[in-house]
Order: C-alpha cells, then structure tokens, then sequence
C-alpha cells in the first residue's frame, strides 16, 4: 500500500512532546432506530456514553458450549504455542487467544449471528467486518490487568483505521463480578480523542499485549476524564454482552479472587472504514490483530 496518511490524519498521536485532547470529529451512531434491532432510546444511551449492557444475548446453553470451545483451546499444546495465544508472563496461563473467528467453528457462528452482528452494522451504518476477534481469560488467583487505554489510538496508529466507525462486543462466559476484573469504561470519554506520546517500537504488538507501554494514556489527562465522566464498573451475569464505541476510555483490574472471568471480543469496522497503511507504525500488525480482509459478515 502507498496511501498517504500524514496529510490526512484527524487523530494524530504517538507524537513528540505533550500528550493531548483531541475532539471526536466523527459521529457516533451512524444508523437509525428503523434499522433496527436498537430503538431511538438506546441509540441515544450509546450516543451519550459510549456504551450499552444487554442481559442475555445469548443462552445457557451457548454460554456452556463456548466455555467447553474454550478449555479445549486454551489446553491445546498447538495453540498454546500459536503466535496468535498470548501467555501470562508470570502465571504462564493462556490470556488471549486471537482471531478465534478462523481458528473455531463455534467462535465464527457467534461472530456473524445476526444477534451480534445487527446491533454492530446500526451503529455503523453500513456492511461490516471483522477487524479483530479474540477471547480472553482471567484465571482465579492471576488474571491480569488491561490498563486504561483507546482501543481506536492503536487500531488508527499501529492498524491503520482512518476514522472512529468501529465496534466492539464483549459476550461474557462467566460472571463478572465488580471484584474479578471486569471490564471499566469512563462513560463519554468515547467524545475525546487523547493522543500519546513516544514513537512506536518495531513490532510493538510482541510486547504490548502483555504489557503495554506506546499507547498509554497520559495519567493527568486520565485523572480528569475520571474525575469529569467518572467509573462505570461493568458487572454482569454470563450470557451478557457489552458493545462498546472504539474510542471509549476503558481498562480491567488483575483478578485476585478465586472466581475466573472470560469472554469473547469480536470488533466490527465499517466496510466504507476498511484500513490503509498505519498512521504512527513503520508497518502494520499482524492480520490476526487487524484483519485486511474486508469481506462484509453475516
């Protein structure tokens, strides 16, 4: 790819000196209540804070069946040595395991059910695609944090998303208690776009999915945004779902007590968002981590 993206980058970040506040300068809800499965009502909560709870999107007996898909992955020597599985440095147990949607015919009939994939193409307003997929595990007694960050600043930076027309949604396997590291979102921080400081390291992704340094967040900038938008603390019972706006403030305490939490992370873009050459990275990730296949699903 030869696409130009200097000249045409409304969220510059991983840039020299202060870290600062951009404006959104994209809509948020690209669809109507006529498009259907949201009405007016919840397009205007997820307008307003970036985010929206559904109880059940699934059942007991999918949410059974996920978890048993799962514990045969996470326990497979081949998949655990995948450069696609991420390991826990200190506890060695299995934390993500990407691009699931390839990997596990259970995982890609969840990834375009209309359940799922509906909510995602009225937000955005169009055909959408997979950009990323992923599960991920947090052990009793070891799971660890996510710290607070923008998924769209290193998707824009390390992928090459142009603009903030991408969903997220996370379909919870087990309950998510307010003390198992559940997910935290700072509501209407989707609004504020915060550019990072330093450069991107060569293939930054090695490191940064266990432990991330380019891409963090200034913590004064955090501690207002806190102090302005506050903590929602995303409790739930398995079976739930959480879709979240790309620019969402959000991050998840380690997990100390005895009761593990997973999900499933499936990350819609817009078909008219596909990505170009990565605004901030000497090249782009790995497909597994940004997909270039643009291919509408469902």
């Amino acid at each position: 790819m030869t696409t130009d993206t200097t000249s045409n980058d409304l969220y510059p970040t991983r840039v020299e000196g202060d870290a600062s506040e951009i404006p959104r300068r994209d809509k948020v809800v690209w669809g109507s209540a006529a498009d259907g499965p949201l009405d007016q009502d919840d397009l205007d909560v997820f307008d307003r804070t970036g985010y929206l709870a559904f109880e059940d999107l699934v059942t007991p007996a999918e949410v059974e069946q996920f978890r048993r898909e799962l514990q045969r992955l996470s326990t497979n020597p081949e998949v655990r040595a995948d450069e696609r599985t991420i390991i826990e440095g200190t506890s060695q147990q299995v934390r993500t395991i990407f691009e699931v949607h390839k990997t596990s015919e259970i995982f890609a009939r969840i990834a375009r059910d209309p359940r799922v994939v509906g909510r995602a193409r009225q937000i955005l307003g169009s055909e959408v695609y997979i950009h990323q997929s992923r599960v991920n595990l947090k052990p009793g007694f070891g799971g660890g944090d996510f710290a607070w960050h923008s998924d769209f600043e290193t998707w824009h930076a390390e992928d090459g998303l142009p603009r903030m027309r991408t969903v997220s949604i996370s379909i919870s396997l087990t309950d998510n208690y307010s003390f198992n590291g559940p997910l935290m979102i700072m509501p209407g921080t989707h609004k504020t776009y915060v550019s990072c400081t330093g450069r991107t390291p060569n293939d930054n992704y090695k490191s940064s999915l266990v432990m991330q340094n380019a891409g963090t967040p200034d913590e004064d900038i955090l501690t207002r945004m806190a102090n302005q938008h506050g903590i929602d603390v995303l409790a739930g019972k398995a079976g739930g779902a959480i879709m979240f706006d790309c620019n969402c403030m959000h991050g998840s305490n380690g997990n100390i007590s005895p009761f593990p939490r997973s999900n499933i992370f499936l990350v819609y873009n817009s078909v008219e968002n596909t990505a170009i050459e990565p605004f901030a990275a000497q090249k782009a990730r790995p497909a597994f981590l940004g997909s270039r296949d643009f291919t509408p699903v469902g």
